[in-house]
């Protein structure tokens, strides 16, 4: 087998793990969607943000290291995406530029737009944040309006590749994924689910009875919610047509295949079988901390099942001589990973490298656990001082 071949697929599945970590880590802007619907007063609203505002860096770094990761190995989808839809990117570093300032800002003395002011800003951050990433990620399987024509490489002038289609005669730069109902499908289930988890965290990281109390309870709606947006977009994305790539054709021509990430997992059963055990897993740990009152470990079941789910729907995108990226505008500028990946040189030479992440997932294991080992109670957010 190829080595260039063998290489795309390796880094197609380490560009879609951390999307899927990214996926889980969205907790945090769940509890920030959350904060005055759980907390009800200012004792229990400070200790959900020092709950939230202990992770919300892993969370931001992760969301880093998941565009350089794409740059690296896929460089073809990061100037096209992120040059040509970047009304949505910047959105969302918008997002995270504010929470970064209200978690730094809220609670310092004489600040200009008050403790309030910040609080509503992460509010917007944790519902923008997921619904935005969320239809950024339905595009995947959906589509974008873009055209590719590497021929403009010779143009001594605009050297420019990729090039954003207008939207029915209006340049939107992105914003149109956001009128594509099954994108915003994916980005509300996005949401619901950002909120599960961040209950599911507040019962396990706060001990606090009243907090755990009300999670519990508003689990069941949240659940209920995304069950309905994530069954109708998954039954949806199985019998929908897909963009296929024919193997045999010297050009790797992309046409319209039916049934085709339906047919992906079918043939890869591997990924099916993430697929499902990632879904009993969210399952699993939502509804024993529904039916258990002393239950508090739910959120490691349904994280770890957050990420097998989102894991297997990316490598279902891109691997299976299927179209990650398609393109709306012009099907053969459909991005796949191997017309938009990275030299072999440069492949082969971040492959090295690679090799650091188990040690880079090891010491946030450490400082993950360390930020936890005590957890958080009325005494400690009794004290002025900030706990985050």
């Amino acid at each position: 087998m190829d080595i260039t071949y063998i290489l795309q697929h390796y880094w197609w599945f380490l560009v879609s793990l951390l999307g899927a970590l990214l996926v889980f880590l969205l907790f945090v802007q769940g509890g920030q969607s959350l904060l005055f619907t759980i907390g009800k007063t200012e004792l229990q609203q400070k200790a959900l943000l020092s709950s939230t505002g202990r992770k919300w860096e892993f969370t931001f770094t992760t969301l880093v290291t998941f565009g350089g990761a794409f740059f690296a190995s896929f460089p073809l989808f990061y100037s096209t995406s992120f040059g040509g839809a970047y009304w949505v990117w910047i959105l969302i570093l918008l997002c995270f530029v504010l929470q970064a300032v209200s978690y730094e800002y809220q609670t310092k003395k004489g600040n200009l737009l008050g403790q309030k002011t910040y609080q509503v800003f992460l509010i917007l951050n944790g519902i923008l944040g997921p619904v935005l990433i969320g239809t950024a990620v339905g595009t995947f399987f959906n589509g974008a309006n873009f055209i590719v024509n590497k021929a403009n490489l010779t143009d001594v002038g605009m050297p420019v590749i990729s090039s954003w289609a207008p939207f029915h005669g209006i340049q939107l730069h992105g914003l149109e994924a956001a009128l594509n109902p099954w994108n915003l499908l994916l980005g509300l289930a996005v949401f619901f689910l950002a909120r599960i988890l961040a209950l599911l965290y507040f019962i396990n990281n706060i001990n606090e009875d009243e907090i755990r109390m009300r999670s519990r309870k508003q689990l069941i709606v949240e659940t209920a919610l995304f069950l309905v947006f994530f069954l109708t977009f998954l039954v949806h994305l199985l019998l929908q047509d897909g963009f296929a790539v024919d193997p045999t054709d010297p050009e790797r021509k992309v046409s319209m295949e039916p049934y085709k990430y339906l047919t992906n997992f079918l043939e890869m059963p591997i990924v099916l079988a993430v697929l499902l055990i990632g879904v009993v897993g969210v399952l699993f740990g939502i509804i024993r901390t529904i039916l258990s009152a002393s239950w508090t470990k739910g959120i490691w079941f349904a994280g770890a099942g957050t990420v097998l789910t989102v894991l297997a729907l990316l490598l279902c995108a891109g691997w299976n001589d299927t179209a990650y990226y398609p393109s709306l505008a012009d099907l053969q500028s459909s991005l796949t990973i191997e017309n938009s990946s990275s030299s072999l040189f440069t492949l082969k030479a971040m492959s090295v490298v690679s090799i650091l992440i188990p040690f880079v997932l090891a010491y946030i294991f450490y400082a993950w656990r360390a930020l936890d080992l005590r957890k958080i109670d009325a005494k400690e957010m009794e004290d002025n001082e900030p706990t985050y």
